[in-house]
């Protein structure tokens, strides 16, 4: 008989918080959503709520409720509806939680995965931010509450699974696994892999969010295409697996079947090969240290026919360059490199600025950060002030360039 684990699934309406209700309903027997939120579909929230029998929704502001109890049916009992940013962080810690689904996208998903790890959860982090903003202080708070924390990014959930018997433990490591040479990042070069340099400055965000191999949302599909998305990466890498950045490298597999590998003193290279589904590491931190069905279907290697790699070129993806150069200079330049990323991203969905200006307003922004700073921030509060410092600063960018 399996302990039940009582789940709060933070961002469940967006696509890592679908697919991990897809695979707590195979294991009814497992896992019971105690808690979920939302901040814009909030029909979709009341619809998730009703079905899991949720006990607790959190939603952003006065409106959003007012939206949920318009959508709950009628004559049914609506959960509890508990509101705003503060409410999201207290029911990550709250103590009918045994696990909590980090998957809020960008900065806002911060506290509340930072409130779970000081809560002594288990934690399946699908939120970047929370180690390339606040790497130091959030593996500190893991350490010191006794968290357990798994990474759900494939990359990341992929290493972990390839790392020496013993070193693949739910904890914050000080220091790098013992036999371990390096660490590789695969990623998939998104759609402008082969388009021609010329040509990037008139994509639009069409195309720039048809990727290849995954379904994602629109912010992240432009950062893989931008391949910021594989710097963050690198950034959670060194603060996951304690591992420097000389011993981190990208590597362009266009296939996304091998989702990252782990290299060894010896020569040896271990893999993680599986289909591009994100239920598979869903399904790895739920279970973990057992693996349970994630629904995902058997990966048929016969009719793969090859396996490509190659080097990343930081002349089309400068923005991994930049990424590259903000984890060297350090926590603030991590967090300006974030913010201005965000704001970016969202000026060139929304039309404001074109594709290849994006990495122009982080590195004024990084620039900037480097020039301001007094030593990386101590604090939550210091780091959420600099991200809104960062992103009033690429703001004003996008702005200029209207």
């Amino acid at each position: 008989m399996h302990a039940m684990h009582r789940l709060c699934i933070l961002g469940s309406t967006g696509s890592i918080g679908v697919s991990t209700l897809d695979v707590v309903a195979r294991h009814p027997d497992r896992f019971q959503v105690y808690a979920l939120s939302a901040h814009s579909r909030i029909e979709a929230l009341a619809e998730q709520a009703w079905r899991t029998g949720a006990r607790v929704v959190v939603v952003p502001d006065d409106a959003a409720r007012a939206r949920f109890m318009a959508a709950w049916p009628a004559g049914r009992r609506p959960p509890e509806l508990r509101q705003g940013a503060q409410a999201l962080a207290d029911t990550a810690a709250d103590p009918e939680v045994t696990a909590v689904m980090a998957a809020i996208v960008g900065a806002a998903g911060l506290p509340g995965a930072l409130a779970a790890a000081r809560a002594g959860k288990r934690v399946l982090l699908a939120n970047k931010e929370a180690l390339v903003a606040a790497g130091n202080l959030f593996m500190r708070a893991v350490r010191e509450a006794g968290a357990e924390l798994l990474p759900i990014d494939s990359e990341h959930n992929a290493i972990f699974q390839c790392l020496p018997r013993g070193a693949a433990r739910a904890h914050a490591p000080a220091d790098p696994a013992p036999g371990v040479r390096r660490l590789l990042l695969t990623a998939s070069g998104g759609p402008f892999r082969r388009v021609a340099l010329d040509q990037l400055e008139g994509v639009t965000p069409e195309q720039a969010c048809a990727h290849p191999n995954w379904r994602m949302g629109r912010k992240i599909s432009v950062d893989s295409a931008t391949m910021l998305n594989k710097g963050l990466e690198v950034i959670e890498a060194h603060w996951l697996f304690s591992m420097p950045l000389q011993r981190i490298q990208v590597v362009i597999h266009p296939q996304s079947v091998v989702h990252s590998m782990v290299e060894y003193e010896d020569g040896s290279i271990l893999a993680q090969l599986g289909q591009p589904d994100m239920r598979t590491p869903i399904a790895y931190g739920l279970g973990f240290p057992e693996r349970i069905d994630s629904g995902v279907g058997l990966l048929e290697l016969s009719r793969l026919g090859r396996l490509d790699f190659e080097e990343p070129d930081l002349l089309r993806f400068p923005c991994l360059r930049l990424s590259l150069d903000a984890l060297g200079s350090g926590q603030a330049a991590c967090i300006a490199l974030n913010a201005a990323n965000e704001i970016a991203v969202d000026g060139f969905l929304n039309g404001r600025i074109r594709y290849t200006q994006i990495p122009d307003i982080i590195e004024r922004c990084l620039d900037d950060s480097v020039t301001r700073s007094g030593g990386d921030p101590g604090s939550l509060d210091d780091i959420l002030a600099l991200d809104a410092q960062t992103r009033r600063m690429a703001a004003d960018l996008c702005h200029a360039t209207d």
